[in-house]
């Protein structure tokens, strides 16, 4: 029986939405470059309950790591070239963040509940999420090779399990409305304190 991250690049590959997003990343050569959540464990859930590979993916979150200019106009001139790299309705659904000047903009954005440090790459971006089935990143290598990204491991994403990210602040982050809105579109999966 394959591992759990064989399996994951597996189901990855087999979601061609998926791996254009992921082919488009690397070949803008973005700094860092990885997509992670929900375009990522959203497809694993799919595959487990036997729905449609895009079900339920409401965008493809892009990550890319560049600390040599952490200004909005900076990323926006990323957001836009990669815009461009894509056709509607694709285009509307792929959203691209620096994770070099997140905590810039966290904090206001989402509630001081929670320091926001500095991130050092893309893939500290996966410590930050609320449950840990969520933290997950893939990157296509030039090789055309998945490299996968889980500090969590993998094992509660394919157990369909939603446990609370032991970094976290206890209670921050929208854990009820983030959880919530995941069992509203996959019923089968089991979120950890919940009746």
């Amino acid at each position: 029986m394959p591992n759990l991250e064989t399996r994951l690049i597996e189901i990855v590959r087999g979601v061609p939405t998926t791996m254009e997003v992921l082919r488009k990343v690397r070949d803008l050569q973005l700094p860092d470059g990885m997509i992670f959540s929900g375009a990522i464990y959203q497809p694993v859930w799919n595959h487990l309950t036997g729905r449609a590979p895009d079900y339920g993916i409401k965008d493809y979150d892009v990550a890319y790591h560049d600390a040599s200019d952490t200004s909005y106009e900076a990323e926006d001139v990323v957001i836009q070239r990669v815009a461009a790299a894509f056709e509607p309705p694709l285009r509307d659904l792929v959203e691209v963040r620096n994770q070099a000047r997140v905590h810039l903009w966290f904090e206001k954005k989402f509630g001081a509940d929670e320091p926001y440090p500095p991130l050092e790459n893309s893939a500290a971006a996966l410590k930050r999420f609320v449950a840990t089935a969520f933290c997950v990143g893939v990157r296509l290598e030039a090789d055309d090779s998945l490299s996968v990204h889980a500090p969590f491991g993998l094992e509660d994403l394919f157990a369909l399990h939603l446990r609370p990210n032991p970094l976290r602040v206890k209670g921050a982050g929208g854990w009820e409305r983030t959880t919530g809105s995941a069992r509203a579109r996959w019923p089968e999966i089991t979120v950890e304190g919940a009746s």
